[in-house]
């Protein structure tokens, strides 16, 4: 008898945790802090990577008097670090791009989606490192800028 019951107990559970699989995956996304401009934990993920760089690039500045002139640069500058040089973010892709002109040193850092929508936008900093956000194509200096 007591093998009856288990059997239906067994099936009605499986049941229940298979309705609760896709209700779970569907779940809006819950912001990490209070005024979190992401809509998706990978725009968290990618904004808190660029906000660690963007830091980074500012410590690096005011230690060398100059920017980092690549990512590996930045190693040990905050909390950057080596596994964060790599370019492959997950969902987005890493660019960072150093340029000197005349005596002043510039660069800027994107975050480009694998594939862009609703919840994956792209991002763009320069050294003024004031987060700007796209919603169609590539971020850049003119596109609106992220809370």
């Amino acid at each position: 008898m007591k093998t009856g019951y288990t059997r239906v107990f067994a099936a009605i559970l499986a049941t229940t945790l298979m309705a609760a699989i896709p209700a779970a995956s569907q779940t809006t996304y819950q912001p990490k802090f209070p005024g979190d401009p992401a809509r998706s934990d990978s725009e968290a993920a990618a904004l808190g990577y660029m906000r660690t760089a963007l830091r980074a690039q500012q410590q690096y500045k005011k230690k060398y008097n100059k920017f980092a002139p690549s990512l590996a640069d930045l190693v040990h500058s905050g909390s950057f670090t080596r596994r964060m040089t790599g370019t492959d973010r997950g969902d987005y892709t890493v660019g960072f791009h150093f340029k000197k002109v005349k005596d002043e040193d510039t660069f800027e850092l994107t975050l480009t989606p694998k594939q862009q929508d609703a919840e994956h936008r792209s991002f763009y900093a320069k050294e003024d490192c004031v987060i700007h956000a796209s919603e169609q194509g590539p971020a850049d200096d003119n596109s609106p800028v992220i809370k």
